[in-house]
């Protein structure tokens, strides 16, 4: 059986990787919430076709931060991911998190 490094290696997406981790669901939830805003942030402004140098003028954020926040090598603060979106014509919502039941938690 393989282990360490070797063992992480031979895995070849991230569903294989995913499988190997233990973690709560609001751990798993926050990860999927991370992953979806950063996509949408890489996907909005590849559209534009924008580099991070043009988005940075438009957003007042440093082009290395934005660069940080694609490559989820950081967790920035929520004013500066907002500052980010707003050039790209997006935002956040707060919504409702269902259960698995399909009902809102209260």
């Amino acid at each position: 059986m393989k282990k360490g490094k070797e063992y992480i290696d031979s895995l070849t997406d991230w569903d294989d990787f995913k499988g190997t981790l233990s973690l709560t669901q609001d751990e798993w939830d926050e990860i999927d919430l991370k992953v979806k805003i950063v996509g949408e942030v890489i996907a909005a402004r590849r559209s534009r076709e924008m580099t991070q140098q043009a988005l940075e003028e438009l957003s007042g954020v440093r082009q290395p931060v934005i660069a940080r926040l694609e490559n989820n090598a950081s967790d920035p603060q929520l004013t500066t991911i907002l500052k980010i979106l707003r050039p790209l014509g997006k935002t956040l919502a707060v919504v409702d998190i269902p259960n698995v039941g399909g009902e809102v938690l209260s």
